[in-house]
């Protein structure tokens, strides 16, 4: 790795930490709802880095750590794991630094294995699905570049239940190795199924890096969907301009089998997407580093419209509540919560449908994503 990576936390790197972050205290949530007997809680994080930068601001496993430590549930039944073949040292003491030693039930452990040539990691991933599983994990994979990424053995540590995966994507360097026909082994391991026919496709040809792009973040996904059988896999992915330039440089890519995941990653997606990307197309929210006003925007016309279309031609004719709307329709699509609600306003507010409450309180707008808000498409 680049020994200048952890002097200075760019923006992005800043905004990955807080998506993964912020999304595990929520999945915990999610999973102790759920009826199972679960001994852990677990978060995996296989390329973990020293957890603090140089210049002091923390990365992904102190900002997550420090969540979850404050949580007197989640401190009695997470159990993280860090692993990194050169930060591991390091880490152990900024964590213990930063972290209560007696902040969880369950101590922290701390691996400096190799991925992709350590045998125990690779059985760990790779068991067999179990009727239940008393470890649900979410799993953040950030190797620097793609070295490690087998997306047969991830795929099939997805398969056991309750089981999430974070997947960090350097698209440049996969893009290059694609085009020049390197790494053919590492490239195997990405694309299993699919590199042939993404090296010889017509979309891939063209001159315009964007589609070669999207092309490439498909087939990954595509490989997930393959390889996870048995349950719906929702997935959905955040973009990351460059500091410097209009490039496109990392994707961070969210997989669950779980709706109420799908429904939670949008949202907090959507809270760090500072250029309210058309998801009708791309289905990618986006932070650009030179746009520094990640809140606060109004996600577009675009949007709006292409929802409404949508949601005309489905439920026309029919009274629907809005939440039940939300839960049929949004497991289909990119949109989350937000877009629904201000998609269902713009809808009352130019007479496209009615909207009214039963539950006798004055609200202070037109629609909201509850049983209480009747919608009227006649």
């Amino acid at each position: 790795m680049d020994n200048d990576f952890f002097k200075v936390q760019t923006q992005s790197s800043r905004i990955k930490a807080k998506i993964v972050a912020e999304y595990f205290p929520q999945y915990c949530r999610i999973i102790l709802k759920a009826p199972k007997q679960h001994k852990q809680i677990r978060y995996i994080d296989l390329f973990s880095g020293p957890g603090l930068y140089e210049d002091n601001n923390l990365s992904t496993p102190l900002l997550l750590a420090k969540s979850c430590a404050s949580d007197a549930e989640l401190s009695k039944i997470v159990r993280l794991i860090f692993n990194d073949k050169d930060y591991c040292d390091q880490l152990k003491e900024n964590f213990s630094n930063h972290i209560p030693t007696e902040a969880f039930k369950f101590k922290p452990v701390f691996y400096n294995k190799v991925v992709g040539e350590d045998a125990d990691i690779d059985n760990f991933l790779n068991k067999e699905p179990e009727t239940t599983n008393p470890y649900p994990t979410l799993l953040f994979f950030d190797p620097f570049g793609y070295k490690g990424i087998n997306t047969k053995i991830l795929s099939k540590f997805l398969c056991n239940w309750g089981n999430e995966l974070f997947l960090f994507v350097n698209i440049k360097r996969i893009n290059q190795a694609i085009e020049v026909g390197k790494f053919d082994d590492m490239m195997q391991s990405l694309f299993p199924t699919t590199i042939d026919v993404l090296r010889t496709n017509r979309k891939y040809k063209s001159t315009s890096v964007h589609e070669r792009l999207n092309l490439i973040m498909n087939h990954l996904a595509l490989e997930f969907d393959n390889g996870v059988t048995g349950s719906k896999l929702y997935n959905c992915s955040f973009k990351f301009q460059e500091e410097d330039s209009v490039a496109t440089s990392h994707f961070i890519m969210h997989f669950t089998k779980h709706p109420r995941g799908f429904e939670l990653i949008k949202q907090i997606y959507y809270d760090f997407d500072n250029i309210g990307a058309t998801l009708e197309k791309e289905g990618t929210y986006t932070f650009d580093a030179k746009n520094m006003e990640t809140n606060g925007f109004d996600f577009g016309d675009q949007n709006i419209d292409a929802l409404s279309l949508q949601l005309l031609s489905k439920y026309k004719g029919r009274k629907i509540t809005a939440k039940k709307l939300f839960d049929e329709h949004h497991h289909s699509t990119k949109w989350a919560g937000p877009h629904y609600s201000k998609t269902l306003r713009h809808m009352v507010e130019r007479s496209q449908i009615k909207a009214s409450f039963n539950d006798s309180v004055n609200h202070k707008v037109k629609v909201l994503l509850t049983e209480q808000c009747i919608l009227d498409f006649s």
